[in-house]
């Protein structure tokens, strides 16, 4: 069944999952879902509002009980008007994670490293997150968010708990993982965040999301719970004019939202685990998809850290090998009792593409592409993001106790 993801930024700040167009994806199982990226608001013919200065107007309806409208009074105490409520000075306790860390303890601890991004050029503008990585003014977030500077427009940032918006610079980009590295000019002393291991992720860990929904208010993140749903996960998304498909995700149930995209990803101690990036929206039905959400693993985003502070800009080809694939673990090698520790696991073959041709089947574990050693699902895409439809790739599988070399037609990235 189709089905639509929408990335979790935000163009003026209002969501923008409304209204995708589908654009070409596949899943297991031979299915061909559909994903779209949240599209910007100049895409869907909104008007894309001041940055920080507009209201979201909300109609909110009271639920009544039983049709009835109660009310407490304190036993044995009355007044004159006969109306006497029952009132506490306690304060509300706050949710406990596993870890025995509360989450509004969790907040205050990371919030100062979380930023609100504005991003204006070509006429239109982004609304997004970004994490502080260093003290000096790092800040990673998703290649989306700031993809309107790249031509030359603007990016401010908001610290948590101001008003006050920061000139920032394009450091790096890197379209294909959906990364980019930004610098806020002249910072120094600055909290960071601290990444965390994403690679001893399970299903069923809990998380934290944290960023600038809806763009509401820059400065004011917004914080929601869940759990890690799934691991592994491959997801088409994009906008009207481009797509992108991103391996090895980490999916949560966790709400996410436009705005959200960029913001940290966080396990039960405090530390990222992720990166918020895209959101489960609609399928061709209409009905909506519920409490999916979608996170590029922070083991990810520090295989890129390096060639993103010097500078790089990486360039899509557009190459498609046609696998969906996730990073070894030692959770899988115990899972399906594979022989060797590292390598990247195709979990489904796309029918009709290269890999497929070329005889690729679900389970195969690639430990090599044209010579070079593949350690994770993070590798195969580095060096197929070197190719171009139609170039011809040796790529060495291992299955079961097999060692092959398959000889791979790229294709057209899917449309």
């Amino acid at each position: 069944m189709a089905s639509s993801v929408n990335s979790a930024h935000n163009d003026g700040g209002v969501a923008s999952g409304d209204g995708g167009e589908p654009v070409g994806g596949h899943a297991s199982g031979g299915t061909t879902p559909h994903y779209v990226d949240a599209l910007p608001l100049s895409s869907q013919g909104r008007t894309a509002r001041m940055p920080w200065s507009s209201r979201i107007s909300l109609l909110l309806v009271a639920a009544l009980v039983g049709g009835l409208a109660g009310h407490y009074s304190a036993p044995g105490s009355s007044n004159s008007s006969g109306f006497t409520v029952n009132t506490v000075n306690t304060a509300p306790g706050g949710a406990v994670l596993p870890s025995g860390m509360s989450i509004p303890a969790l907040v205050e601890k990371v919030v100062p490293s979380v930023v609100s991004i504005d991003v204006k050029g070509q006429g239109s503008e982004d609304q997004g997150t970004g994490m502080i990585v260093t003290s000096n003014g790092y800040v990673v977030t998703n290649n989306h968010v700031i993809a309107a500077a790249v031509g030359g427009g603007t990016i401010t940032v908001t610290r948590t708990g101001s008003t006050k918006s920061l000139p920032a610079t394009l450091v790096g980009t890197n379209p294909i993982d959906d990364v980019a590295l930004i610098r806020i000019n002249g910072a120094s002393g600055l909290p960071s965040v601290t990444l965390g291991n994403s690679s001893a992720l399970v299903a069923g860990d809990a998380v934290v999301a944290i960023g600038n929904a809806l763009g509401l208010a820059a400065g004011t993140p917004t914080v929601t719970q869940g759990i890690v749903s799934a691991l592994g996960r491959t997801v088409t998304a994009g906008t009207s004019a481009s797509s992108e498909t991103l391996n090895n995700m980490i999916q949560t149930d966790a709400a996410i939202n436009p705005g959200n995209s960029g913001g940290p990803l966080l396990d039960s101690h405090g530390n990222v685990i992720g990166m918020n990036t895209a959101v489960a929206g609609t399928l061709p039905d209409g009905t909506s998809a519920q409490n999916i959400g979608f996170a590029i693993p922070v083991a990810t985003i520090q295989s890129l850290l390096k060639s993103l502070k010097a500078g790089a800009s990486v360039v899509n080809h557009g190459a498609f090998i046609g696998v969906e694939i996730m990073s070894m673990s030692p959770e899988l090698q115990l899972q399906y009792g594979f022989t060797i520790s590292s390598g990247a696991v195709v979990m489904s073959v796309i029918s009709g593409s290269g890999a497929s041709a070329a005889g690729v089947k679900q389970g195969d574990i690639i430990v090599k592409i044209d010579g070079t050693k593949i350690a994770s699902a993070q590798d195969v895409t580095s060096v197929i993001s070197l190719k171009h439809p139609g170039d011809n790739i040796k790529v060495m599988v291992v299955r079961g106790k097999q060692h092959l070399t398959l000889t791979i037609t790229l294709g057209s990235q899917p449309g």
